[in-house]
């Protein structure tokens, strides 16, 4: 009934630490600087079809 828990806790508690540490790093690492421009960014990009000067295609019919 408990060996299901030695097995368990040890493996919970390593995952946890390795979560921790990757976090930690991320932190450090600056993963989470400037994450305003990474939003504004799909709202700012430049959404024309509008094509070449002289590659008008015409429309499907």
């Amino acid at each position: 009934m408990f060996g299901s828990l030695l097995v368990l806790i040890p493996i919970s508690i390593f995952l946890v630490v390795v979560i921790g540490i990757s976090f930690w790093w991320a932190i450090f690492a600056g993963q989470f600087e400037d994450t305003g421009n990474a939003a504004d960014s799909i709202l700012l990009d430049d959404d024309s079809t509008a094509s070449p000067a002289g590659t008008e295609r015409p429309p499907d019919t």
